[in-house]
């Protein structure tokens, strides 16, 4: 047998919706012979313990506790899941190791660990199991972890409608299990919800947990790097412009960059807009700084994510990843290089005029911006709150 052939598959299922994640898990046990689960369950973190199984589509094969680590309850499951899926490995007869992720863990912390492990483990899918009735109650859920008894860790200062967004725009499959067997009062889903669902994961295919593909589509390989990129502000993948069965997505694009205060005065209206918005963008005052816009739930996380490809010598584009260069060559100016405006938003009921008014409102005015760079470089940094000084 040849070493591709001896590693073992190694899938991972997450997702905040606790019921759909262990219907799709349950479905693959059954319909992928051989395979087992292995879950940490982080319930108990507070006292120092996370609880480890390993089942099949029999019932409990084996159970453990892991330590914490740093006082982190992901950490203790990075550190404990590699060492149990070599001994499944070892052991031989197993056909696919799912990672049933507990409720709040992202799928992007735990895919690299997987596949930075190399022989004989092999990473083959990345998929978030979801119920589409409960993706709006949820994006529009800005409650703390903390509040709700699913934090990973005691410093952890997530908010549910951030993590869940997350969790379905890093995998390349979201799995799908509707209706009742999804938990009590989750309800029949309609096409609202499937709508929002679509615009809000464009590259992910959608699985039917109850169709019974989900553990063959999860053995087709799964890239990290390339998911990693999906994400990143620089180059990720946006929603489209769509607007179907009351949903929209509005995507707002400007070449001009933004008047800090009158952009930082519209932060409130701007994150409450849409249930999700996200992108990357400029200030005037700051123009050398990729700025990547991301927000859920009401909440706004404004960060520096580096340098714009444009700020950069030339020398620096060869340790650029590809997939960096290709989206700053679409976004190209003659003047402003990959610096641009673009974010996409979406939400049932979406306000496209009031939106493109208030956010072109927030850009430099003719004359502001004939000014030239020297002088926004002197306007009020209002961002300070939000951002390192300008220095």
């Amino acid at each position: 047998m040849s070493a591709d052939r001896a590693r073992l598959p190694v899938a991972i299922v997450a997702g905040l919706h606790a019921d759909a994640r262990r219907t799709a898990v349950e479905q693959i046990l059954r319909t992928v012979p051989g395979s087992v689960a292995l879950h940490h369950d982080l319930t108990c973190a507070a006292d120092r313990t996370v609880h480890r199984t390993v089942r099949d589509a029999g019932g409990l094969l084996s159970s453990g506790d892991a330590p914490l680590v740093n006082d982190c309850a992901c950490c203790a499951l990075r550190e404990d899941l590699v060492p149990e899926l070599l001994r499944l490995a070892q052991e031989g007869g197993c056909r696919l190791a799912v990672v049933e992720l507990w409720d709040s863990v992202e799928p992007q912390g735990m895919a690299p660990v997987v596949a930075g492990a190399g022989a004989p483990l092999a990473l083959t899918g990345v998929a978030t199991a979801v119920d589409p009735a409960l993706v709006l109650p949820c994006l529009a859920n800005g409650d703390d972890l903390a509040d709700t008894g699913l934090a990973a860790a005691p410093t952890d200062q997530r908010a549910v409608a951030d993590t869940f967004a997350r969790q379905l725009e890093y995998p390349t499959l979201i799995a799908l299990a509707e209706g009742g067997a999804c938990g009590e009062g989750a309800g029949a889903a309609d096409e609202a919800d499937h709508a929002l669902l679509a615009q809000l994961t464009p590259g992910a295919r959608k699985v039917r947990v109850e169709d019974g593909g989900l553990g063959t589509a999860l053995l087709a390989g799964f890239d990290t790097a390339a998911a990693a990129a999906r994400v990143h502000p620089a180059c990720a993948l946006l929603p489209q412009e769509c607007d179907e069965h009351g949903v929209s997505t509005f995507v707002w694009r400007s070449e001009r960059p933004f008047h800090p205060q009158r952009l930082h005065a519209a932060l409130e209206e701007l994150a409450c807009a849409a249930v999700r918005s996200r992108g990357r963008f400029w200030l005037a005052d700051r123009p050398d700084t990729l700025l990547s816009w991301d927000a859920a739930g009401g909440a706004l996380c404004v960060e520096g994510a580096g340098p714009w490809l444009a700020a950069l010598p030339d020398a620096a584009w060869e340790m650029v990843p590809a997939e960096r260069r290709l989206a700053a060559s679409l976004d190209w100016h003659p003047e402003h290089g990959d610096r641009c405006q673009h974010l996409a938003f979406t939400s049932p009921g979406l306000d496209r005029d009031g939106l493109r008014a208030l956010l072109d409102s927030c850009l430099l005015t003719d004359d502001e911006y004939a000014a030239g760079r020297d002088r926004w470089q002197q306007l009020p940094h209002a961002f300070d709150d939000l951002l390192d000084p300008v220095t």
